[in-house]
């Protein structure tokens, strides 16, 4: 296993009780730096994974390794490495959240003063300065996400593990929490991310690993995995319906024509974006109007489906909206 890696996994495994297979032998590789999405719906294993990298969990099988300590050999040289945020973090509500930082620090051996200081500097940081002296357990769902983050901030690990980060959150705090993401990463803090939001995954992660029944089931960048899919697709709306016998005979050429809604023309365009002039010049050479024009590239839910059969967006949503989530 490479020592320069902030996570590598050689067949990682986790099998409980009833022989419930939860991680079935996970390959992994995130380089030091980058901010890694780890994919899937509830249930996929995805939070046994990360419990096992942040030693929580021990591996039932495999070999693992975090900011280049072996997870089972050394793992408090891997706890002083790494932060961790949980979706499901036991926070004591009674407490403020200046309070649970200074705790924080003190775990982490520091200082009286400087733990002091590292709790006005977090408390700005994730904009929580004006209700550092309130009980948490006022705190709206994105106070308390935005306050696990701080908490693992507190010792500036190398490697920052965020489980289902912005689940439940309204989309002003969802978007305040990737700001900082890419912020910490920007700083050189490893993230690995797991998540069921796709959109989440294609804004923030440099690679995705996309997990389903505790196997790997796609790895690589967003854009490549999205190219394994297919071509991207092109709806032309037009201006007037009964052109669209034209329209079909113009772009014909350019790409392959698909079934549409009555008024439009679709067809696949294997050099996306770039084929676009070529398409406006065919329609006006063929005197065809366009009332407008919606280039669709492929997302990671097309990925999802092309690897499972199924959707992993409306799971998504489901699990979003359920009481209780079920583990992962």
């Amino acid at each position: 296993m490479a020592e320069g890696r902030a996570v590598e996994t050689e067949g990682l495994e986790r099998v409980f009780k009833g022989g419930i297979r939860a991680v079935d032998g996970v390959d992994l590789a995130v380089e030091r730096g980058e901010v890694f999405g780890f994919l899937g719906p509830n249930g996929a294993g995805k939070s046994t994974t990360v419990r096992m990298l942040a030693t929580l969990l021990q591996p039932t099988g495999g070999r693992a390794s975090v900011a280049g300590h072996d997870l089972v050999g050394d793992p408090a040289a891997v706890r002083r490495s790494i932060g961790v945020a949980l979706q499901d973090a036991a926070i004591d509500p009674y407490m403020t959240g200046r309070e649970l930082l200074h705790l924080q620090a003190v775990l982490h051996s520091f200082s009286r003063d400087a733990g002091r200081r590292r709790a006005v500097e977090l408390l700005a940081r994730v904009d929580l300065e004006a209700a550092a002296d309130r009980r948490v357990g006022t705190y709206s769902g994105g106070m308390r996400r935005r306050l696990d983050l701080a908490l693992a901030l507190v010792h500036e690990p190398e490697v920052l593990f965020l489980d289902e980060p912005t689940t439940g959150l309204d989309p002003i705090s969802r978007l305040t929490l990737w700001n900082e993401v890419r912020r910490l990463n920007g700083e050189g803090t490893t993230v690995f991310l797991t998540t069921q939001y796709l959109e989440e995954a294609d804004q923030l992660a440099g690679r995705v690993a996309i997990i389903d029944g505790g196997r790997i089931v796609a790895e690589g960048t967003p854009a490549q995995l999205k190219a394994q899919v297919g071509d991207p697709t092109l709806t032309v709306t037009l201006a007037d319906g009964s052109q669209a016998q034209a329209a079909e005979d113009a772009l014909r050429a350019l790409g392959e024509l698909l079934p549409c809604r009555t008024g439009t023309v679709a067809l696949r365009l294997p050099a996306g974006a770039a084929s676009l002039p070529a398409v406006v010049r065919a329609l006006d050479d063929a005197g065809v109007a366009v009332a407008g024009l919606d280039l669709a590239e492929p997302t990671l839910d097309d990925v999802f489906v092309a690897r499972t059969g199924r959707h992993l967006e409306a799971e998504g949503d489901d699990a979003t909206a359920a009481a209780a989530p079920a583990p992962a």
